[in-house]
């Protein structure tokens, strides 16, 4: 009876694709032929069961039809085994993603290069009031964090200094370094700490910034919050984090919007919700109440006859839309209230009441 891969991999049937990743790389780490305990069959079933359960298709067609589906076109991995002259970086077969890719970060290896600095990103609240969100507002901020040195613009060169070639990448700009691992030597080709890639680097160090071309700071913004973002929402401002050394892409800054709670308002979506308490005796013979809404105090006709827990609606009275025209509504909430103390007279007329 054929193994059940899910059994082979360690993990539940509703198993997700990362579950399925990092249990693969697990076991294939304990496994691997090339290392002191390791074992070639074992090896081959976790392969075989990694590459149907990484693949979408496959993996629906294991589970309708079992590993029996394979005899009918589904297709293995195949026998083949890693020999002691095996690649990682050759071996991307279908469904497995880049394996080489997996195995450079299991044991070090790959042959890629670093991506360019970049400077990190910064992350703050911003609090506005319920209604700055609604209508939008201007907020003042100031963000300490490590911006470009003014004195060399970012280059890392003293003032009247130049850049030469790097010293240490010959001006290619990269670095080749070779890690011995189980699975045979490995070269990595990366940028160049010195210069970060450039294959420059100031003939002299800026004084301000030590060559970085960054220095600590802080910097005042003036944000603008659009109208009718809700609590919790995040703006992005490209280029706003921290600078990146040596003249490289700054990061972003990102501004949790924090809305302070107003008491008189709740909002659900573009729309407001509020109550107005009304007396017993306007609720049955009607008149008109002050009602405050974001836009201020309204006057509301309240019919006679209002029963409690009747809603009114104002019309275009609410949040304005945040990604498109106009505005949602405002709806009123009737509460009657019932005093708690009635004096004689006011007693004897409302008995006169019980048969309506």
């Amino acid at each position: 009876m054929a193994k059940d891969y899910y059994d082979i991999l360690g993990v539940a049937k509703n198993a997700s694709d990362d579950d399925i990743k990092r249990a693969f790389r697990k076991l294939a780490h304990q496994y691997h032929p090339d290392k002191t305990g390791g074992n070639d069959t074992k090896f081959k079933e976790i392969n075989q069961a990694y590459q149907t359960l990484s693949d979408a298709e496959k993996r629906k067609k294991y589970d309708q039809f079992g590993a029996g589906y394979e005899q009918m076109g589904g297709g293995g991995f195949g026998s083949g085994g890693f020999g002691a002259g095996f690649d990682p970086n050759s071996w991307a077969g279908a469904g497995m993603g880049d394996l080489g890719e997996m195995f450079g970060d299991m044991f070090g290896g790959g042959a890629r290069r670093r991506e360019p600095q970049r400077g990190r990103h910064i992350e703050m609240d911003v609090h506005v009031t319920f209604v700055e969100a609604a209508f939008g507002v201007e907020k003042d901020l100031r963000v300490y964090k490590t911006m470009t040195c003014e004195e060399c613009g970012g280059t890392g060169a003293e003032k009247g200094s130049k850049r030469i070639e790097c010293s240490q990448c010959a001006g290619s700009g990269q670095v080749r370094k070779v890690q011995q691992t189980i699975l045979g030597n490995f070269q990595t080709v990366g940028a160049c700490p010195r210069c970060d890639g450039k294959g420059s680097a100031p003939e002299k160090e800026c004084h301000a910034c030590h060559g970085n071309g960054i220095t600590k700071g802080e910097r005042e913004l003036r944000v603008q919050i659009p109208a009718g973002i809700a609590d919790g929402e995040t703006l992005r401002m490209y280029g706003e984090g921290e600078a990146a050394p040596h003249g490289g892409r700054s990061g972003d800054l990102y501004l949790n919007v924090r809305v302070k709670r107003d008491a008189r308002f709740e909002r659900n979506g573009s729309d407001v919700h509020s109550e107005a308490e009304i007396t017993v005796a306007t609720a049955a013979l009607g008149g008109e109440i002050a009602v405050d809404t974001i836009d201020g105090a309204v006057d509301l006709k309240i019919p006679a006859g209002t029963q409690p827990g009747t809603a009114f609606r104002l019309r275009g009275k609410g949040i304005p839309h945040l990604r498109r025209s106009g505005r949602g509504d405002h709806i009123v909430q009737i509460i009657v209230r019932i005093p708690k103390k009635l004096s004689k007279e006011q007693r004897k007329m409302l008995e006169g009441w019980e048969d309506f």
